[in-house]
This record gives C-alpha cells, structure tokens and sequence, in this order.
C-alpha cells in the first residue's frame, strides 16, 4: 500500500490534502514556484538577479510567490543592513534543496519537450 493510501487525508500545516500529489503541487506547483527554486538551486541570489533570470514574471507575482515559498519553509530570506538600500538575498533551505531531484527531473523532461514539439529561439513572438 502507497503512503498516500493510509488515510482519506494527509494534513500539513494546518491544511487537508486528498494526495501527497496535492501536498506537492501545493508547495511547488504554478508558473513560477519552481521555476524560483530552479534558479536559487545553485548559489543565493538577490531579488533583482532573480527578476532578470525570470523573463515574464512580474515584480508582485515573483513577490508573492518569494513570500509563499519562504512561509512553506523552501526557501530562506536573509536581511542584511538596517537602513535602504538594504541587501536581500534568498536561497534553498534543507528542505528545498531536498526537490533538486525533482526539478532536475522537471528539466530533462522540458528539454526532451523543447528538442521533439519546439525549438529554442531568442525571439518572444
């Protein structure tokens, strides 16, 4: 029997989940969750440097998605100065870092798509 299969309901912080697929795609799932693990997965990287690596995302949804990443323990923020311009930088917990495998997963599979459906191209339209 799978682990998911134990009860009718996985509960973590405080909320139901029907699967650990739910639990999951919770934590990492939409546009832009992984993607931000993706690109903090080698080195901390400031929000700036995050926004220019993101091309698309905008500055309150890669706020929001900062914000909810840190409040689900993925990744951790660091304030460095009191007064602005302050420093702020953002990288993987241990908890984070434990999806590496699954975001690489992610991106052999997006590469194998890119290589059979598309093409790689420098142009938006």
């Amino acid at each position: 029997m799978a682990i998911e299969c134990e009860a009718d309901f996985i509960k973590v912080n405080d909320k139901l989940y029907p699967c650990t697929v739910s639990v999951a795609m919770d934590l990492i799932g939409g546009k832009w969750k992984a993607v931000i693990l993706y690109h903090l997965r080698n080195a901390e990287k400031r929000y700036s440097e995050l926004g220019k690596e993101m091309i698309g995302v905008t500055e309150r949804t890669l706020s929001l998605q900062l914000k909810q990443l840190e409040e689900d323990g993925l990744i951790s923020r660091k304030v460095f100065g009191e007064k602005p311009p302050i420093k702020v930088v953002y990288s993987l917990t241990d908890f984070g870092k434990s999806c590496i495998p699954l975001l690489d997963a992610i991106l052999k599979w997006g590469n194998e798509v890119a290589q059979q459906k598309g093409e790689f191209t420098n142009s938006s339209v």
